[in-house]
């Protein structure tokens, strides 16, 4: 089950006529996200096999994962944004369950982002899912 975020997200991608509101909507996501600090990006938090610079900075709290994120691509602050509505405050144990290609298939993210974005979208979504299996 996706988070309540998530699902708005759906929603609101239902609602957007065409894919290039929905694009719109993806950038002004990453936009609205607080800014990641120079001091946390790092290599220890940086995102191989994403096209662009991506830095990924998770954490677990009271068996809570959340994270933080940035890119250098105003596109990929926007799939960060899209992750984070997926993933943010969810139960750590919970993460894994998480079938990510589904759920951002519901966005039609497959069908219009590149293979680079879609391999760096993989690329995230594997960290994401590693780091909550670590702890």
């Amino acid at each position: 089950m996706a988070n309540p975020d998530f699902e708005d997200l759906v929603e609101t991608f239902e609602f957007l006529d065409d894919w290039e509101d929905r694009y719109r909507h993806v950038i002004d996501m990453g936009r609205a996200m607080d800014p990641l600090e120079n001091a946390l990006r790092v290599p220890a938090t940086k995102v191989d096999g994403c096209a662009s610079q991506v830095w990924l900075v998770p954490q677990v709290k009271n068996g809570i994962f959340t994270f933080r994120g940035a890119s250098d691509a105003m596109i990929v602050n926007g799939l960060i944004a899209v992750l984070r509505a997926l993933y943010d405050n969810q139960p750590v144990a919970e993460i894994g369950k998480i079938d990510a290609p589904a759920e951002l298939g519901r966005l039609g993210l497959n069908d219009h982002l590149s293979a680079q974005r879609s391999n760096g979208l993989r690329a995230m979504v594997e960290r994401i899912r590693q780091t909550a299996a670590a702890a």
